[in-house]
């Protein structure tokens, strides 16, 4: 029989359609649309709050910075809480980051540390600071406090992945010399990973300064207070004020900070 006459295989199809991630993606639609009508969420409040978010801005339409000394205090109390707890916080995250990197620490010691990092990162800084108000009373204090747990909870865990990550060939080499735990901490562990901790000091500061602005609408210090007085007034026109100031301070110590870290590449 000549190849003429043989029947054409079966073409198969190039992409043959995958039923299960399709079924995946209906039952996603599905649960979305049901989501949004339990929340009660349609077009006629999306129109509605287009018309009254109008009318808001427009009344925060010129800003006022007529009260320029209680901006500045509030925002000078903002930049103190986030240092303060900027620096707390780094200085606790360096020796719980150690004990909760998995390979310099034995298993009974990082995994109590590593829960001690979950519980710091499971409540939001807000309900800290609530917490902390509650304890300690309104003021900066507690928002400290809370910027502190925050901090731990952030940066201990990132600086325990990058002390995972290191090379243990030069550990195993400083320790062949005799040489004791905190010299191997020392010349062989931080020299690894002091770039990348630098690094998440420097974002931690960052995001510091922008909650330290928040934890003051629940009574803990900082501008938050000043901004949650002025919605609580109807003074629109210092809400704009507050808020462009705000952004001015976060864009400022952006651009500082990137100019940290160009210098240190």
């Amino acid at each position: 029989m000549s190849d003429a006459t043989l029947p054409a295989p079966a073409r198969r199809a190039a992409f043959a359609p995958d039923w299960g991630m399709r079924i995946f993606g209906l039952l996603v639609v599905a649960y979305l649309i049901y989501a949004a009508s339990q929340l009660d969420l349609g077009l006629g409040r999306l129109v509605t709050g287009l018309g009254e978010g109008a009318r808001f801005l427009a009344r925060m339409v010129p800003p006022n910075f007529e009260r320029w000394e209680l901006l500045v205090e509030g925002l000078l109390e903002s930049i103190q809480i986030a240092v303060l707890a900027t620096v707390i916080g780094l200085v606790l995250s360096l020796p719980v980051g150690l004990m909760a990197a998995r390979n310099i620490a034995p298993w009974w010691l990082s995994g109590p540390v590593r829960a001690f990092i979950a519980v710091c990162r499971s409540l939001h800084y807000v309900i800290v600071a609530i917490l902390f108000v509650k304890a300690v009373g309104f003021g900066a204090l507690a928002g400290v406090f809370a910027l502190v747990i925050a901090s731990v909870g952030f940066v201990s865990k990132l600086f325990a992945e990058a002390v995972e990550e290191i090379s243990m060939k030069q550990v195993e080499a400083v320790r062949a010399t005799g040489a004791g735990t905190l010299a191997v901490l020392l010349y062989a562990v931080l020299p690894q990973v002091a770039s990348r901790f630098v690094g998440f000091s420097l974002y931690q500061l960052d995001s510091n300064l922008r909650n330290s602005t928040l934890v003051g609408i629940v009574g803990a210090g900082g501008i938050g207070g000043t901004l949650f007085a002025a919605f609580k007034r109807f003074d629109y026109d210092f809400v704009s004020a507050i808020l462009i100031a705000i952004i001015a301070l976060i864009l400022l110590a952006e651009l500082i900070s990137g100019r940290i870290r160009a210098a240190m590449r």
